[in-house]
């Protein structure tokens, strides 16, 4: 999962890229980039491993001027988290410089890039974002807009794209809409964002969500829409609600705090707890879930775990063995709420089962006589294809554990998730529009048959795992 953010006709467009990556950074922690363009159409690029912060600073934002700007907060599915693959993308191209972010994974990558290579291509990176370029850079199509549309028209999986040709900005949403995209105004320019949150930073006023298929082109101060791509049935990730997004945002037309409430409210009918003392949530993204839980059951809310904010989220980051060592800094207990009652634990989800065995044992040590654990989503039991870190399934623990199994390893008194049905209640509108592939199977693309064959072998739990 990534963040991008996109400005144009604003000056000093830099800083409020900036912003506007800043305020989602919650969506990738591993490297940040930008790249600028001058009224003279010369880009400048910055890139960068670590936080925002941590990437731009006073002098690199003075060293970026101009009016159109790009931006791209990233974690790896696609491609090792080392610079190289740093986004956005910036080549020189014969329309002008071409800079690109991606939010998303492209399930063709491997072939079109063997295609390429044999064809004479040369990467500079392993990211899969990087195909786009030499498909846009091979097409013989006159106008950039057509380049852009053969290139995409190779392309399938997930992708919401800003790219910029000389100083003209694009916006792009696959024809499923796996990733959200939104447009608003700031001043007499534009501001494009993964999220409604990075546009409430910069000050700029939502003007509309892009929805599947649309492909907007962005110059000085007029707005385009281009013709749509080819119609796919709609697949808006039901992840970005439970998980992924801001709370505060407003994604695929819904209030992500309202979708979290009301998925704490279903979670409270199907696994109610009675004789509970107290519910609380695993902070941060499961605290409107716990709040729903309370308000449909009566338990009592109480704040029982303290989050440390100057630790990443255990769920995005890339190596294994780090995760397992923030899980043990991340949180810590309020024994004075948790000691001799009985505790209704709230969490949006599954992955690994690492993080949340650690959890009970330390809500176990503060005194905890009973834990009852629930979750707000159904398990985890497949990978996802187009944009979750969640490559094989032998990283799952649904993938081939009971509900049971999983209760006994993480060493609660009850177990309950929530039901595929009760989830897609919670989303609103119509199920049919969302895709829910890592919880049911059910993959909206074809997946390249290497990885089908991978997520076949999956191990079950050892009765020593951690």
């Amino acid at each position: 999962m990534c963040g991008i953010d996109g400005v144009t006709g604003v000056p000093d467009a830099a800083r409020v890229a900036y912003l506007g990556l800043y305020s989602l950074q919650h969506r990738g922690q591993e490297s940040a980039g930008m790249v600028v363009v001058n009224g003279e159409g010369v880009a400048r690029s910055h890139r960068g491993m670590g936080l925002v912060s941590d990437v731009f600073s006073e002098r690199v934002l003075s060293e970026l001027p101009g009016d159109v700007a790009i931006g791209h907060a990233r974690y790896s599915t696609a491609g090792t988290s080392v610079l190289a693959n740093a986004q956005p993308m910036l080549a020189g191209y014969r329309e002008g410089p071409l800079a690109l972010a991606h939010n998303g994974n492209l399930t063709n990558a491997v072939q079109l890039r063997s295609d390429l290579v044999a064809k004479g291509s040369i990467f500079q990176s392993s990211s899969d974002s990087e195909v786009l370029v030499h498909l846009i850079a091979r097409s013989e199509a006159r106008e950039p807009e057509d380049q852009l549309l053969d290139a995409l028209e190779r392309v399938e999986g997930a992708y919401s794209l800003l790219i910029t040709v000389g100083r003209t900005l694009y916006a792009i949403v696959d024809p499923r809409g796996f990733r959200p995209l939104v447009l608003g105004r700031l001043g007499r320019g534009w501001v494009v964002a993964s999220e409604t949150c990075a546009l409430d930073i910069t000050g700029a006023t939502l003007v509309r969500e892009l929805e599947p298929g649309d492909f907007v082109r962005i110059h000085g101060a007029d707005v385009d829409s281009l013709p749509r791509l080819a119609r796919r049935p709609h697949r808006r990730c039901v992840f970005e609600l439970v998980y992924f997004s801001r709370p505060d945002s407003t994604v695929f037309h819904r209030s992500v705090d309202g979708v979290r409430r009301a998925l704490g409210r279903e979670l409270a009918r199907e696994h109610p707890a009675p004789g509970a003392d107290c519910v609380f949530s695993v902070p941060d993204s499961s605290n409107a879930m716990a709040l729903g839980f309370s308000e449909q059951s009566g338990v009592k809310l109480e704040h029982a775990l303290i989050r440390n904010h100057y630790v990443g989220r255990t769920f995005i980051h890339p190596a294994q063995a780090d995760r397992m060592a923030k899980v043990k800094i991340k949180f810590n207990p309020v024994r004075g709420v948790l000691a001799g009652k009985k505790v209704v634990v709230v969490d949006d989800s599954i992955v690994r089962g690492t993080t949340s065995r650690a959890l009970v044992q330390l809500i176990r040590q503060a005194g905890a006589t009973e834990v009852h654990f629930r979750v707000a989503s159904p398990p985890i039991t497949g990978p996802c294809y187009y944009g979750i870190d969640t490559p094989s399934k032998k990283e799952l623990i649904a993938s081939s554990n009971s509900v049971e199994q999983i209760r006994a390893h993480l060493g609660v008194d009850t177990l309950g998730y929530l039901s595929l049905d009760g989830m897609l209640r919670a989303a609103g509108g119509d199920p049919a529009d969302f895709c829910h592939s890592c919880f049911s199977g059910d993959y909206p693309t074809d997946i390249p048959e290497d990885d089908l064959a991978g997520a076949r072998h999956a191990a079950p739990l050892h009765p020593l795992a951690v």
